[in-house]
């Protein structure tokens, strides 16, 4: 048996609400980081985060609620662990063709320097992804797609 969700939010204020948080949690990484990995000022570092993050942002939502069209039109319900990693890995591997272009232009470094510097990005916001729709489920509950049915649903 589940715990029931701390609050309860329509659709579409969970979804902006998903993407508001984990986005500017994602800011508050990925800057320091950027500056430091690419020796770039910390204000160069946050605008192209925050430029990444916009883009994030709109495919954060877009993603989300095609995610959450097909869940509920597979009968998918209860998010187990192997929905969660197809989830982590749609929304990661999206993301990455759209910003390779964008930091091999910010950084001056060709296609394939930006594709492997994106990868280590890649790798931590893939499991910053799978932990932070896990904690967000359970603060918040499952959209209202992927529920089971009666009293006994999981998260």
């Amino acid at each position: 048996m589940s715990r029931p969700a701390v609050f309860s939010l329509t659709p579409v204020t969970r979804r902006v609400v998903q993407a508001v948080l984990y986005e500017g949690i994602a800011v508050a990484a990925v800057t320091p980081t950027l500056a430091l990995i690419f020796d770039h000022a910390a204000g160069s570092a946050f605008v192209l985060t925050v430029i990444m993050s916009s883009v994030a942002l709109a495919w954060n939502y877009l993603f989300n609620s095609l995610f959450e069209r097909w869940e509920a039109r597979t009968g998918h319900t209860g998010r187990p662990w192997p929905i969660r990693a197809l989830h982590a890995l749609g929304f990661e591997g999206g993301l990455l063709v759209m910003l390779v272009p964008l930091m091999a232009w910010w950084l001056e470094v060709t296609l394939l320097e930006a594709f492997v510097a994106d990868l280590g990005i890649f790798v931590f916001f893939l499991v910053y992804t799978f932990a932070f729709t896990w904690v967000f489920d359970r603060v918040f509950g499952l959209p209202v797609g992927a529920r089971m049915p009666g009293p006994d649903a999981s998260i």
